[in-house]
């Protein structure tokens, strides 16, 4: 981990010139960009800093203990040390979030895979375990489109998840996620294996350019399958926006008019579209370098394992966990913060590869 604290007291002088400029608020869209990046900042220094200060506590604490053998320290000693480490958490997690996304806030979606109603159920409960992930720190988590299953779970579910860095720490659970259990559907009580794809993009605010035709699009509206009162159910204010040249299909039943779910379905579009197109780049980017381009989607990450025995382990970096419940309750981050030191490794690794390589050249 690096955090380059002069670099940041710079960034926070510049941003700080710009603010005292007179006809600065004269763009709000930019003023509201700069102040959010500008306050995001200073919280990063104010953190670095207490551990600096902390770290120097405990140190003094230390020194008293040994030298002087005073025992009434250690108490206070042991404080500073867990509050030290979870700051210490805090500040590692921000240095290796530094995507050009990774601040924004997150569309998931969960979509159940072959299997039925065990895999429709088990795409409910990761619904579940991701709402309950955000509600432990702090996120908004706003529901735009659910489908229920005809007997139990979900067909589809989407998401906009909301906080500071809730794409960052999410874009890690990108994958399929395996179920092993015993079946609550199967009158035979046998032991069944469920998937369902997780997805994650970035949501992308207005001022991304994603070139979308009236014409490339087929939109249907319905009355709204889920809660939201007598109006949304007699009414057609549900949308379904398909983009035809892509086949991407999305639905927005979550607001009380069609008009704004219509908007709310076409920035998701808008979203998806970009983070398409971003796809496509890394993927030519990798093939000019020879490597093949890491398909998140669509491959395994997770196991969670309910019978015969109790295992939660990521395949990626081999955490693992047999306290299942905990897991499915929303305590992920031992796994997200594990997965984003393996990715900042891997790129560092690059990095010194690439270099060594530019140097071998003559």
């Amino acid at each position: 981990m690096h955090f380059d604290l002069e670099t940041k007291r710079r960034q926070i002088a510049e941003l700080e010139e710009q603010v005292n400029q007179p006809d600065f608020w004269n763009d709000p869209q930019n003023a509201a960009q700069v102040t959010k990046r500008l306050g995001a900042l200073k919280s990063e220094v104010e953190r670095f800093e207490n551990l600096q200060q902390r770290l120097k506590s405990i140190v003094e604490l230390a020194e008293l203990a040994m030298g002087e053998g005073d025992d009434s320290v250690l108490p206070d000693l042991k404080r500073e040390l867990t509050e030290a480490e979870q700051i210490f958490r805090q500040v590692e997690i921000n240095a290796l979030l530094s995507g050009e996304h990774d601040r924004s806030p997150a569309i998931l979606s969960i979509t159940p895979g072959a299997g039925g109603t065990d895999a429709q159920d088990w795409a409910a409960m990761l619904s579940r375990m991701y709402q309950r992930w955000a509600q432990r720190r702090g996120f908004d988590f706003e529901i735009l489109d659910y489908s229920e299953g005809k007997e139990a779970g979900i067909k589809s579910f989407t998401a906009l998840v909301k906080g500071d860095y809730a794409y960052g720490l999410l874009k890690t659970e990108r994958g399929v996620h395996r179920l092993v259990r015993i079946s609550p559907f199967d009158a035979d009580k046998s032991r069944h294996t469920s998937f369902a794809a997780v997805d994650v993009i970035p949501e992308i605010g207005e001022d991304i350019k994603v070139d979308i035709r009236e014409e490339d699009l087929e939109i249907e509206t319905f009355r709204s399958s889920g809660p939201g009162g007598q109006h949304m159910q007699k009414n057609e204010t549900a949308v379904r926006i398909v983009h035809k040249p892509t086949g991407i299909a999305i639905t927005c039943q979550s607001e009380r008019s069609q008009h704004r779910n219509k908007e709310v379905a076409l920035q998701i579009l808008r979203a998806k579209l970009y983070e398409l197109e971003r796809r496509k780049r890394e993927e030519e980017l990798a093939r000019l370098r020879g490597e093949l381009p890491e398909i998140s989607f669509g491959s395994q990450i997770r196991s969670y394992v309910l019978h015969p025995y109790k295992l939660v382990k990521d395949l990626r970096t081999d955490v693992e966990t047999s306290d299942v419940e905990s897991v499915l309750d929303g305590d992920l981050d031992e796994f997200i913060y594990a997965a984003l030191k393996k990715e900042a490794a891997k790129k560092a690794g690059e990095i010194v590869s690439g270099a060594s390589e530019s140097h071998s050249k003559p």
